[in-house]
């Protein structure tokens, strides 16, 4: 069960990094605590799984890779967890993921994948699909981005505001 701070940390842990020499006793001072308490809780939270991972985020039509497609794919059953572990380890897949096939869309499986062209998203799939063994899929290219954010908990808390 989470507490108040735990709220608190988890929201300003999901803003912008500040850039100083000291980040995280600037992160402790907007919630009014100090940075060893922060460095506590997130050593915690990483230790019970609660937190697994900290990174920057990418917005990368901002640095040239304008080409985006969701690559769905047909994969065996049997199969899923290889090829999962397979693509995830490509750098140009961001996302990977299988979903319950359906009657009009065969596909159970895709993959996010980024390059500065089309043709370059192409060849990635043509080596992943030759990596995986596998023979069908499909590009569904994005040709328009409608939001680049992601999931935000407890925004209530992100202000220095408590819920009620």
């Amino acid at each position: 069960m989470l507490d108040n701070l735990d709220k608190k940390i988890i929201a300003v842990m999901q803003g912008d990094f500040p850039l100083v020499a000291e980040p995280y006793k600037e992160l402790a001072g907007q919630i009014g605590i100090s940075e060893n308490e922060l460095l506590e809780r997130l050593t915690k939270y990483r230790k019970s799984g609660q937190l697994r991972k900290m990174g920057a985020v990418l917005r990368h039509r901002e640095v040239g890779y304008a080409a985006n497609a969701l690559c769905a794919w047909i994969v065996p059953e049997q199969h899923l967890a290889k090829v999962g572990e397979l693509m995830s380890g490509f750098k140009a897949v961001t996302h990977c993921y299988a979903r319950i096939p359906q009657p009009e869309w065969p596909y159970n499986f895709y993959t996010m994948l980024h390059a500065h062209t089309r043709d370059e998203c192409r060849c990635i799939a043509a080596e992943l699909a030759q990596a995986a063994g596998l023979q069908k899929y499909t590009l569904l290219f994005s040709t328009r981005e409608w939001k680049k954010t992601s999931m935000s908990y407890f925004p209530e808390y992100a202000k220095g505001e408590e819920a009620t």
